[in-house]
């Protein structure tokens, strides 16, 4: 696996949940030999709704609630054979979403 490199994009709404996920791909990356840059902080999506709460024409009682969707980016870099075998078999929390793209 010369000149590849994986890229793994993590999602979730609780922010320790997303950094204990990656420090787990971190250790398991590195006990193999492999050369990990990150985790990588990227934007959280704040998505803000407001409601109304009266069941008429009141417009002044409303509730808002927003969702926080916190990302993160690593990159594995000249991963080996037992590098990829081990991260298939990383057992991660289910509460994060898990994109791998190898190139």
């Amino acid at each position: 696996m010369a000149d590849q490199k994986i890229r793994i994009r993590l999602k979730a709404y609780d922010h320790r949940l997303i950094d204990r996920s990656a420090s787990e791909i971190v250790e398991t990356a590195k006990r193999t030999g492999a050369q990990v840059r990150g985790p990588i902080p990227l934007p959280t999506k704040i998505e803000r709704y407001t409601i109304l709460t009266s069941p008429h024409v009141d417009k002044d009682a409303r509730d808002q609630y927003e969702t926080r969707t916190h990302k993160r980016v690593l990159d594995i870099v000249d991963p080996n054979d037992k590098t990829v075998d081990a991260l298939m078999k990383l057992e991660l929390a289910a509460g994060v979403d898990v994109q791998i793209k190898l190139t």
